[in-house]
């Protein structure tokens, strides 16, 4: 027999989206309420509040023989992605390039490929687009010079000039290219961990994460998406770094869904990202759990994160696979399969049946964050005559 839990706290990281901690907070509750009619239990989502800084809301769910409230602290930075999104287009361009420069000579495109070369691909795309679309405006401003007319340039340039504005931005704007450029110009600085605008937001999620830690519960999961696993492992890193006797005596469950610590960790620049994710792996009683899905390109599927850290004595995290489609009835991951980036957010949004994850389980739900779960083996209402069935789970 088990206990359910009744008190959480949740620290939770998103990824790199153009998005505030209202629009996260509305987006937890939709998918909460639409999880909650798939799995049968109740859920009642309160409003955002802000108090010393932090930004964070209550949940309760609850069913026959179970009742959890968790407290939910977000850790957005939204004001990270719009300062590099706000920049005019073609600087955003330029210190795009300059963060790809950066990634290859800090040896980052041998590494991608090495360990997933899917990622590989992913970080080279919205590159080859760009330089795709450039070549293409050059080839038009210089057909008279290949055509032997050199007066011609009078069209030849503004029509090179239309196509970079009405052909290039668009068709880019629909794969989100200046978004993902802006993505690894975030990742080059959080391997670096020199610019001031990110080290100031790293001290006030600091600040934000003792605070949740200085909270009674049952368990403190530190939840963190994609770009947002690299920025959860500084935070907490810097938690055990200052004051180890914040979490000395808690179940700690730290959790990467989809995480891209490797994105920044193999730059030779990270020295202290990999400190800090040694660090989270040493430290007792607190958990590593990373959640994976083999159609997932934006993560490092299989890795040995803490060993590729190099960390091959510590204690390995463990690894949790899903697959999206057996979340999704076949119509939606029809639509959605092509789209890599909507499959990547999958991990932090409802799924349309009962599937071995779900995001909301996880942060409000009775079972335990550090005991991997197939969620759709479990009783609901009767709860404490159901002991936790461990997924089959990977040690790196």
């Amino acid at each position: 027999m088990i206990e359910p839990v009744k008190r959480r706290v949740v620290i939770h990281f998103p990824g790199f989206e153009r998005m505030d901690a209202q629009a996260h907070q509305r987006r937890f509750k939709r998918s909460a309420q639409r999880s909650a009619e798939v799995w049968g239990f109740s859920t009642a989502i309160e409003p955002l509040s802000e108090a010393h800084g932090a930004t964070h809301f209550s949940a309760v769910s609850e069913a026959q023989g179970w009742r959890t409230t968790s407290t939910i602290y977000l850790c957005d930075h939204n004001s990270l992605v719009e300062k590099l999104s706000d920049k005019p287009t073609f600087q955003r361009i330029l210190t795009g390039f300059a963060s790809f420069g950066s990634v290859v000579g800090q040896g980052g495109l041998t590494a991608y490929f090495r360990h997933a070369w899917r990622f590989g691909l992913f970080f080279l795309f919205p590159f080859l687009l760009m330089s795709l679309g450039f070549a293409a405006s050059l080839a038009i401003a210089s057909l008279p010079l290949w055509l032997g007319f050199l007066w011609h340039y009078f069209w030849s340039l503004p029509l090179a000039w239309a196509f970079y504005r009405c052909v290039l931005l668009p068709f880019s704007d629909r794969y989100l290219t200046l978004h993902l450029l802006a993505d690894w110009e975030l990742a080059a600085a959080a391997a670096r961990v020199d610019d001031p605008h990110l080290s100031r937001w790293l001290e006030r999620q600091y600040g934000t994460v003792i605070e949740a830690l200085g909270e009674p519960a049952d368990e403190y999961v530190v939840s963190s998406h994609s770009m947002g696993a690299t920025l959860a492992a500084h935070v907490l890193g810097m938690v055990l770094e200052r004051k180890p006797a914040a979490v000395a005596g808690k179940r700690v469950v730290f959790i990467t869904l989809g995480g891209a610590i490797l994105q920044c960790a193999l730059l030779k620049s990270a020295s202290r990202l990999r400190q800090r994710v040694g660090a989270i792996a040493r430290a007792p009683g607190v958990s590593f759990l990373e959640v994976q899905c083999v159609t997932d390109v934006i993560h490092f599927y299989k890795s040995a994160v803490v060993s590729m850290c190099g960390h091959h004595d510590a204690p390995q995290a463990e690894l949790m696979f899903i697959r999206v489609k057996h979340l999704l009835i076949p119509e939606h991951y029809r639509r959605i399969k092509r789209d890599f980036l909507r499959v990547h957010r999958q991990y932090v949004v409802h799924g349309d049946v009962r599937g071995s994850f779900d995001f909301t389980l996880l942060t409000t739900g009775p079972f335990s964050a550090d005991l991997t779960t197939d969620y759709s083996k479990r009783d609901f209402d009767g709860f404490a005559d159901a002991p936790p069935r461990r997924t089959v789970v990977t040690r790196q």
